[in-house]
């Protein structure tokens, strides 16, 4: 799955802290690494990274199957022929796979639907390769009839209407579309509503023939596409909540993990249209019309439904799944790491999600081991990682993290991300705000296929009102690899890609054949995400000083005041934002002024030393803004600033802590949270400061 989630914000152009070519180098050391990135950004090719996704996309490879294991083989022999330190570690994960899902119409003639996608003209994928089940991972088993009934998008607020409306789901069969929503939220809220079963269909409104023409003729889903996907909540092995699943680690009893215990099931639109279409019952609330052409009901009935489905949970309930890394150690600060990783699992052929974030990986390996052929060594270490079973619940990155928590809260210095690094043109990226100057002064010296800089062409699709605006970046909620290193850890991140219109999602047509012909011709894409890559990866194993933007965090923090304000009042008043705000201003000062303290020691004399010193209180700035504990709701969620909204998913909620506590208006939590956040922005302000310290503060605050 991918997270490019854009803000609603546009950023403030930062204004330069120093005279230096490059943030955080030398003004030698800027021209040199100006010189290694351009040759590193000119290594990664399209022939190859077309070649890459031909072989990792020429069967499904869902966690867990020897399918998978092969892509495992195929990359660390790939890594292995660059010259590269190889690694694999392998997890024992709690992961029952369907055996058997069947779905069917009893109401009229009891005939079963048939939940193939099957072949499709000038695909040969299905033709040589066998079709993954209708899959909800970690969904339920039974055998269970009812009465249908539409419930939209199975949100929380969709559930009160139907309440209102005098529409109860209990013992009944929810039908619901996707969007709007994670799907596990959307089997959540089904099962605690009283749903039997939930079945999620992909309605022609959201990426189907509404949208443009479908599979083959165009880029849209066909009407037996199905989107397959995780229906888990939680992040990692649902056995091992919080540790990693490594030999002899125990587990939770199963009555107690958190998977949803009723069957759900994925299809496509044009089975949902044979259990949608003869709805009756209560007439749809405004705006629960779908694309489907008739009039869409509630029900519940007279339309009946079967759903069964069978799983391997009490014969082979355990499933390896490996994760794979490449490794060069720096040459000056081995214990320091810059990890970039894509997943490697799909729930089909995947070209798009995720072989095009694999190749990419792969070619930015190639770039960065190119530059060490001709002597130039980077200074801290980069990893090159793969992880396995993303798609069904971030388990393969989280098992690590999990796994390496303390060497990686001592020594790692950012995550980058490729999740669906190129299914179009149209650039995105996001990540921490401190990361976000660094991959815009990367993306200005990269080339557009299309003619122009990266960054030039993302500016223009931005349609900018102002030259002092820089384009929208997405904000690290959840949903994808960054979430251990970020959300648990408060590990710097940063994450881009290349996008456009596309309805294959998680379907056995997101193949080598679609990326060929909508996604990414040529793979041109995939090569330019790699360059991205290889000079992102150069720019922060070989900073004299991490290059950290903490004024635009600070200033980043400070637009988020104002919805604060408002959340407050919705909930009945009584916080005070005061002390937030003076924190947050106080962070800003302290950034300035270390800003100042870098910039006039790297234009004198290189000192190795104070670098180093100010370098290990610049790795604790954000996760200071972390508490081990975690957040009240979801202790796994450490970082206090952004999260995945428990009620959503996919979407960010911002300053968690405090939002959760006056989303249940609980004010005196509220209240309490919030200062205990400011101290955390305190503590970060304090790093600033002892960085600025090391370096000889030229602006004492």
């Amino acid at each position: 799955m991918s997270l490019l989630r854009i803000s609603l914000g546009l950023s403030l152009v930062a204004l330069p802290l120093g005279a230096q070519d490059i943030t955080g180098f030398t003004r030698a050391g800027a021209e040199r690494e100006r010189q290694l990135e351009r040759a590193a950004a000119a290594v990664p090719s399209s022939e190859r990274a077309q070649a890459h996704a031909r072989v990792l996309s020429a069967e499904p490879h869902v966690a867990g199957t020897p399918g998978q294991a092969r892509t495992r083989d195929y990359v660390i022999d790939q890594m292995k022929a660059m010259g590269l330190e190889t690694e694999v570690r392998a997890y024992d994960i709690w992961m029952p796979h369907p055996t058997s899902v069947r779905v069917w119409r009893v109401d009229d003639d009891g005939h079963e639907l048939d939940l193939h996608e099957g072949a499709i003209a000038g695909d040969s994928t299905l033709g040589t390769t066998g079709e993954v089940l209708p899959i909800n991972g970690y969904a339920g088993s039974g055998d269970v009839t009812g009465e249908v009934v539409f419930v939209n998008y199975g949100l929380i607020e969709d559930y009160a209407q139907l309440k209102a409306l005098g529409v109860s789901v209990r013992g009944k069969i929810a039908v619901a579309r996707y969007g709007r929503s994670f799907r596990g939220i959307k089997a959540r809220e089904a099962e605690k509503n009283g749903a039997i079963a939930l079945i999620i269909y992909s309605d022609p409104q959201e990426d189907g023939y509404v949208r443009g023409d479908v599979y083959p003729e165009g880029a849209m889903r066909p009407p037996q596409g199905i989107q397959r996907g995780g229906v888990a909540n939680g992040n990692g092995d649902p056995t091992t909540p919080g540790w990693a699943s490594v030999a002899g680690a125990r587990r939770l009893p199963l009555a107690d993990i958190n998977v949803p215990r009723i069957p759900v099931v994925p299809m496509g639109y044009g089975n949902a249209a044979t259990l949608l279409r003869d709805l009756r019952g209560t007439p749809i609330p405004a705006g629960w019309q779908g694309g489907l052409p008739f009039r869409y009901h509630v029900g519940p009935g007279p339309v009946r439904a079967r759903v069964a489905i069978t799983t391997d949970t009490a014969t082979r309930a355990l499933k390896t799944i490996w994760n794979t890394y490449g490794i060069v150690r720096g040459s000056e600060l081995p214990n320091e790491m810059v990890i970039i990783g894509a997943h490697r699992d799909a729930w089909g052929p995947g070209a798009a999600d995720n072989v095009s974030g694999t190749v990419s990986v792969l070619e930015a390996a190639r770039a960065v081991t190119e530059q060490i052929r001709r002597g130039q060594h980077p200074r801290r270490t980069i990893v090159f990682a793969t992880w396995d079973a993303e798609e069904w619940g971030l388990i393969g990155s989280t098992e690590y993290v999990e796994q390496d928590s303390a060497r990686l809260m001592r020594g790692a210095v950012a995550y980058l991300n490729q999740d669906v690094s190129a299914q179009g043109s149209i650039f995105g990226g996001g990540g921490s705000p401190s990361m976000r100057g660094i991959l815009r002064d990367v993306v200005r010296q990269v080339d557009d296929p299309k003619g122009g800089s990266v960054y030039a062409n993302w500016r223009a699709a931005a349609h900018l009102a102002s030259d002092t605006l820089e384009p929208p970046m997405g904000d690290p909620g959840g949903g994808s690899d960054f979430a251990g290193f970020y959300n648990h850890l408060g590990i710097p991140h940063s994450e881009w890609g290349f996008g456009g219109a596309g309805g294959v999602y998680h379907s056995m047509y997101d193949s080598f054949a679609w990326m060929s012909r909508f996604g990414d011709p040529g793979f041109v894409y995939h090569a330019t995400a790699a360059r991205v890559g290889a000079a992102m990866l150069l720019r922060l194993a070989n900073a004299d000083v991490l290059p950290y933007d903490y004024v635009e965090y600070a200033r980043t923090m400070r637009r988020f005041l104002p919805p604060l304000t408002q959340a407050i009042a919705a909930a009945g008043g009584g916080v005070d934002v005061a002390p937030l705000a003076a924190a947050i201003t106080d962070m800003e000062a302290a950034a300035t002024a270390f800003g100042a303290a870098r910039d006039a020691a790297l234009a004198g004399a290189p000192r190795p030393a104070a670098f180093q010193v100010a370098n290990a209180a610049l790795l604790g700035v954000e996760r200071a803004l972390t508490r081990p504990e975690g957040l009240r709701s979801r202790p796994w969620f450490r970082n206090l600033i952004y999260a995945a909204d428990e009620d959503n998913g996919y979407s960010t909620i911002v300053f968690p802590s405090v939002n959760e506590a006056l989303r249940r208006r609980d004010i005196a939590l509220a209240r309490s949270e919030l200062a205990d956040l400011a101290t955390r922005f305190t503590a970060a302000s304090r790093k600033l400061d002892q960085a600025r310290a090391a370096l000889g503060a030229p602006g004492e605050r």
